[in-house]
């Protein structure tokens, strides 16, 4: 995975930038250049490349500036750095800091593509792709530099056996992320099970995780082993483990601690752990165990919520739609100019599951090639009320009521209020707060 990926030349001399993009375009990368640290952080925002290639001495922010800058954001992107002043004390301070590599100029051709090509190899970036071509991870479609970033940190956790806890709005995308780096681990042949543990009652919970046993007490026969027996050697998703009961948090302890299940062990299931909860103030306010959490995340990625990275709005629909229309034998093309300004404009407060749904429902009900702009904002307009908040869902009902009230009374605020069984002056404040007009509803009456 060393060929034809994205890497961004940064240097203020435009005949040596000119020479290493022939030189890296040659060996068949894609090349992106840069003038300064300054625009190079700026087309990194954009579009996070594979690698960096600076030079060091620049004006302004110079190679090491930009290093440091990058590596606050970017903490797995390698970055070579080119100088003219090869000094012994500059590698050695350039390398404790971080720096992948470290080439003198004038740059030898061979060297510089043995440095890249190591990089591209250790870095597990692979081919990160350019804004115009989302990149996958088994399934992660983006373009967002924030996702790729997050991606680039899953390929390199993925091959070990480290516990991982993923922190995300619901709906953003946790369990798609488990699966993925599931699937580019070496446990990709062995089971992935995901366990929703607000799904399963609690005073079942125990039995569900743990499996219980058929007849007598102590029989040895399992009438239900459970997830971690039946995960051996593969992986497994505590998928809202924020809500688990303080009670369980104690039980899981212990079977990680007596190795039953051992998210650093060979032969056991590995552990990831999901949640849309802080867990941090959770620890904090004692609803969830410190030492159980310390346990869970030897390391934490954090998924962003889809408005945090509209870039990435056009790519997923495009994506749910091709895989949609072939479930549904539709043929549908594409979005219409508007309907996609409409998506990426749209606040999703059910993240990329809500995307999903609203792209269903109108690859569903299509009735040309092209979906148009109405059939968007209508699908939008129906799972904003299912993902809406619950103070916005009170809104909703409470609106609703009173206009069933005045029309049942035809605007008589005495009859409706008695009906709610409220007294007039806060009938009337209700009416007030909704912005709602009784003189309306009797000349409707009529």
């Amino acid at each position: 995975m060393t060929t034809h990926a994205d890497i961004l030349v940064v240097d203020d001399d435009p005949d040596l930038l000119r020479l290493l993009t022939i030189r890296l375009e040659g060996a068949g990368y894609r090349v992106g250049a840069a003038a300064s640290g300054e625009r190079a952080l700026a087309q990194v925002a954009v579009d996070r490349p594979a690698l960096v290639i600076t030079d060091l001495r620049m004006g302004g922010m110079d190679g090491l500036a930009l290093f440091d800058a990058l590596r606050t954001t970017y903490p797995t992107l390698p970055v070579i750095i080119l100088t003219a002043h090869g000094t012994i004390p500059d590698a050695v301070d350039a390398t404790r800091r971080g720096v992948f590599g470290y080439l003198t100029k004038p740059v030898d051709a061979q060297n510089l593509l043995g440095e890249v090509k190591r990089a591209l190899t250790l870095g597990a970036s692979g081919d990160t792709p350019s804004v115009h071509e989302p990149s996958s991870l088994d399934g992660m479609v983006t373009r967002s530099s924030r996702m790729q970033e997050l991606i680039a940190k899953a390929r390199l956790i993925a091959p070990t056996e480290a516990s991982v806890l993923i922190l995300g709005q619901r709906g953003s995308g946790k369990e798609s992320l488990a699966r993925a780096i599931h699937a580019a681990s070496p446990r990709a042949a062995r089971r992935f099970i995901a366990i929703n543990c607000t799904a399963i009652p609690a005073e079942l919970l125990e039995s569900e995780l743990f499996g219980h046993t058929r007849g007598p007490a102590g029989a040895e026969s399992r009438d239900h082993p459970g997830p971690f027996a039946a995960a051996e050697g593969g992986t497994i998703l505590l998928d809202e483990i924020g809500d688990m009961p303080l009670a369980l948090q104690a039980k899981l302890l212990r079977v990680l601690q007596e190795s039953h299940v051992h998210p650093a062990g060979v032969t056991g299931a590995r552990l990831i752990s999901a949640s849309n909860r802080d867990i941090e103030a959770a620890v904090a306010d004692g609803s969830f165990r410190d030492d159980l959490y310390y346990r869970l995340n030897a390391v934490t990625l954090r998924l962003p919520a889809l408005a945090e990275r509209r870039d990435d709005i056009a790519p997923l629909a495009m994506h749910f739609l091709h895989e949609l229309t072939t479930r549904y034998d539709r043929q549908v093309n594409g979005f219409s100019p508007e309907a996609m300004a409409l998506l990426v404009a749209a606040d999703w407060p059910g993240n990329v599951r809500q995307l999903r749904n609203v792209v269903e429902q109108a690859v569903a009900l299509a009735t040309s090639p092209v979906l148009p702009e109405n059939a968007v904002r209508d699908a939008i307009k129906q799972q904003s009320r299912q993902f809406t908040s619950l103070q916005e869902a009170r809104r909703h009902f409470e609106h609703d009521y009173l206009v069933q009230l005045l029309k049942i009374t035809s605007g008589n605020v005495t009859r409706a209020a008695r009906l709610a069984r409220r007294n007039r002056t806060e009938f009337y404040k209700l009416l007030q707060r909704h912005k709602l007009e009784p003189s309306a509803f009797k000349a409707s009456a009529r």
